[in-house]
């Protein structure tokens, strides 16, 4: 065998960009507030995670509206994800048409002081975060409203030396953190450990998320 690396035990993280996010972005961030402002009303009756002060957590049927902005988000999420998993699993253009998707989709309102702790998805296969406006970065926090993943090889960093500190990615040790620009689509596996570190501009992020679970339909049966 000749020398070779490969990255054996890789976790696919995929990224995509609404074209000309902006005027679909005014749209959804009008939407969302107006729905926010309604409390209760729109708000998760029972949320799996502790609500932290800052964040408004909408309940998880957002795809279903029936707005124009909402149907077109949805659209490209979906497309972008059902490229991702025909790629990833190398189905046919027969498997894809036969694939089923099942989900849960809400939006999140942070303002200064917000973040959401550390977790997984349970229960699902792929999960998604959709940018609506990342809010602003004070200069003096760079870190402000970070989407952040952890290294799922929980093991790789318990002996430090010279010849695996300064491991390139996908090798490397720690976290990967997303800065979010409007309009960015992420996508990852539902068990993948994230977090959302502390928001401090003056105003708001707006993010929606997704998670989802699949089936494949049963071919018709001939005779």
């Amino acid at each position: 065998m000749p020398f070779e690396i490969n990255p054996v035990f890789a976790v696919p993280f995929v990224q995509d960009r609404f074209p000309n996010a902006d005027q679909l972005n005014a749209q959804l961030k009008q939407l969302l507030l107006a729905r926010e402002n309604e409390g209760e009303r729109y708000a998760n009756p029972s949320p799996s995670l502790k609500q932290q002060a800052g964040v408004f957590e909408s309940d998880f049927n957002l795809f279903s509206w029936p707005e124009s902005c909402v149907q077109q988000l949805r659209q490209f999420c979906w497309a972008t994800l059902g490229r991702a998993i025909q790629e990833l699993n190398g189905y046919s253009a027969e498997e894809m048409r036969r694939l089923q998707i099942f989900s849960h989709t809400w939006f999140h309102v942070t303002r200064n002081g917000g973040f959401t702790i550390l977790h997984t998805h349970p229960m699902a296969s792929w999960s998604g975060v959709y940018c609506v406006d990342p809010g602003t970065t004070p200069e003096d926090r760079p870190e402000s409203g970070v989407l952040r993943f952890h290294n799922p090889h929980h093991y790789s960093n318990y002996f430090l030396d010279s010849g695996n500190l300064r491991l390139r990615a996908p090798y490397h040790h720690g976290t990967w953190s997303v800065r979010f620009q409007p309009g960015q689509l992420v996508l990852f596996p539902s068990w993948l450990q994230h977090e959302v570190l502390p928001f401090y501009g003056d105003d708001t992020r707006i993010t929606i998320a997704f998670n989802c679970w699949f089936g494949m339909k049963e071919t018709a049966q001939s005779g």
